[in-house]
């Protein structure tokens, strides 16, 4: 019954941020959810993907998190080579609605460095565990910015602590202090880790044959106190998939009322006034694109109310922006540069052949209106769904 609930404020949530986008008010699709309890996102499924180097302790540590061992039923293989040629998905037993991923290992013969990442398409996952064996490498840096660049979240696990601790021991055995090693090790890590542009990284030192030992209890601990808010941010992060879909149809509805414009501005651009179809044309243009920043939530209005909201400058979402503005000064210029020699040559031939000037005044105006707002409409659809990214990453980062 709890789960049904969830799952049907999860669906509300969804529901209300698509009637939002819309409407073309974003400021209230982020409202929508954000206003939705963290347990209403308890049935969203977790995808975590555990990666790292080749031999790094992968699969070990995901057998320990599912308190399996190696050869038990259900268990993820291990080994000294990597046998991973594709992800492998385990549930967790304890964690409801964790999916763990075993990936294969950063490069192995067939995931090579350099093609790693588009390879196994890690944008499909949610949240990262990256396993590494020994110092931060730079394979673990790569992880790391293509993770952030991705706008998603991780834990570094520095695995086989046993291992770093019995070598330790041999060498130093008269001045060996486990916990001072241990901090040595969590301090290398997050060195590695600040390196990159990371605040406050999580770094967690465990041994997958001793899961009762080191950090690995506060690591599960730390994994199910975070549970909620990651699948918030997981199913904030999912939204504008939902999204796209209603921006494309609002785009084609627009889009098949481009022909009443390109027409009117025709029929108004043939009138044999010196300057009117210059003219004409470009208040028809300038008339629609205003339009579409509003119809879609870019108008300078909305943007702000969207910045507020988000808590973000106006100018970071309009960053994200490529289309023209709705400037009088910059829709003038398009016209300049594509109608506005061609219509003044037509406009001198009126006097002699009147009906020939017409015509190609108006085609000209058709033309270029209709090819204007085609391509306006296309690239403020485009802006809509960058500037919602942004603003979802933005509210993202506030749930944890």
């Amino acid at each position: 019954m709890f789960l049904l609930l969830c799952s049907g404020l999860r669906t509300m949530a969804a529901d209300g941020f698509k009637a939002a986008v819309r409407q073309g008010n974003l400021a209230e699709a982020i409202s929508e959810v954000r206003e939705k309890m963290l347990e209403s996102f308890n049935n969203h499924t977790l995808n975590i993907a555990v990666t790292g180097e080749s031999g790094s302790g992968k699969s070990s540590l995901i057998n320990a998190m599912l308190g399996l061992c190696a050869g038990d039923e259900g268990a993820a293989e291990t080994g000294i080579l990597d046998s991973n040629a594709e992800p492998m998905a385990y549930q967790d037993p304890v964690l409801l609605g964790v999916t763990l991923w075993d990936l294969p290992g950063v490069g192995a013969s067939k995931f090579p460095p350099d093609t790693y990442c588009e390879q196994l398409r890690l944008s499909r996952f949610e949240f990262f565990i990256i396993v590494g064996s020994q110092r931060f490498r730079s394979a673990h840096a790569s992880l790391v910015r293509e993770i952030q660049r991705l706008g998603k979240r991780f834990y570094f696990v520095r695995s086989k602590a046993d291992m770093d601790l019995d070598a330790s021991r041999r060498q130093r055995a008269s001045s060996y202090n486990e916990e001072k090693i241990l901090q040595q090790i969590r301090e290398d890590c997050k060195r590695g880790l600040e390196a990159e542009g990371v605040r406050q990284p999580q770094v967690f030192v465990v041994s997958s044959w001793e899961p009762n030992c080191y950090d690995f209890p506060l690591l599960r601990q730390t994994l199910q106190k975070e549970l909620q808010s990651l699948k918030r941010h997981a199913f904030l992060l999912s939204l504008p998939g939902v999204s796209s879909p209603i921006i494309s149809q609002k785009k084609a509805a627009l889009k098949r009322e481009i022909w009443k414009a390109a027409l009117f501005s025709c029929l108004m651009a043939a009138i044999p006034v010196p300057g009117a179809a210059f003219l004409c044309t470009f208040f028809v243009f300038r008339k629609h694109l205003f339009r579409y920043y509003s119809s879609f939530g870019l108008d300078d209005g909305s943007l702000s109310a969207l910045a507020r909201q988000v808590g973000k400058p106006v100018v970071e979402l309009t960053a994200e922006m490529k289309s023209w503005r709705t400037t009088p000064m910059t829709a003038l210029k398009l016209l300049l540069d594509s109608v506005g020699v061609t219509v003044m040559i037509t406009e001198y031939s009126w006097k002699r052949f009147p009906v020939f000037g017409a015509v190609i005044s108006g085609g000209v105006a058709m033309v270029t209106t209709y090819c204007l707002l085609r391509k306006c409409l296309a690239a403020i659809a485009d802006d809509t769904q960058r500037v919602l990214s942004k603003a979802l990453e933005a509210e993202g980062k506030k749930t944890i």
